[in-house]
């Protein structure tokens, strides 16, 4: 009897965890794109005021397009691998996807030195409010996937305790979700700024 209560309090306890964490999740989303939907309005409507400097956008920022659309593939094929049980899959892919998130970072540091190629700086004599907003957009995003990078790393040392399976994959789900926002969220930036700029 003892043991029974024990499980339906573990139960419970998941099914609580289950109800605040993907909730808390598209809270924390929604924040985001409104952040983002906020600061790419400014870019607009500072450009509609003048002086706006245009140059090429890095190449490498492309390449952190590539790189972010593999990650999500890997995230999805963690979660199908997860589901059936296969647990050396589910890791391989985690860690694959922990090294394209970290390939990303070093993809975005060297657009970056594109830029500064090309003379375009976030701050100085030099100047121009186009690659500011570039480089505080990026890197607030860059920002937000060291949150994602941090939140893997969790999903990585639970996936190596066994603690995803095919009826637990809540915390690799709410991560996956999150990863495949931000991949998005980088999509619509890289875009929007090929389009301004």
């Amino acid at each position: 009897m003892e043991d029974q209560f024990v499980l339906n309090e573990k139960d419970f306890q998941e099914e609580k965890k289950k109800k605040v964490m993907k909730p808390l999740l598209w809270f924390g989303m929604v924040s985001i794109v409104m952040l983002f939907a906020g600061l790419t309005s400014a870019v607009i409507v500072r450009k509609g005021d003048g002086q706006w400097l245009h140059f090429e956008m890095p190449s490498m920022f492309l390449v952190s397009c590539i790189v972010i659309l593999l990650s999500s593939v890997l995230f999805i094929l963690a979660n199908f691998f997860g589901k059936r049980n296969n647990q050396p899959m589910l890791k391989s892919m985690l860690g694959l996807a922990l090294l394209s998130g970290v390939v990303f970072i070093f993809t975005q540091v060297a657009g970056y030195g594109q830029l500064v190629d090309q003379g375009v700086f976030m701050t100085g004599a030099t100047h121009n409010a186009s690659g500011s907003f570039l480089y505080i957009i990026s890197g607030l995003h860059l920002l937000h996937l060291a949150g994602g990078i941090v939140a893997l790393l969790i999903v990585i040392f639970n996936a190596f305790k066994g603690r995803y399976n095919s009826e637990n994959l809540l915390g690799l789900q709410v991560c996956s979700s999150y990863w495949h926002f931000m991949g998005g969220m980088w999509i619509y930036l890289y875009i929007f700024f090929r389009t301004i700029i």
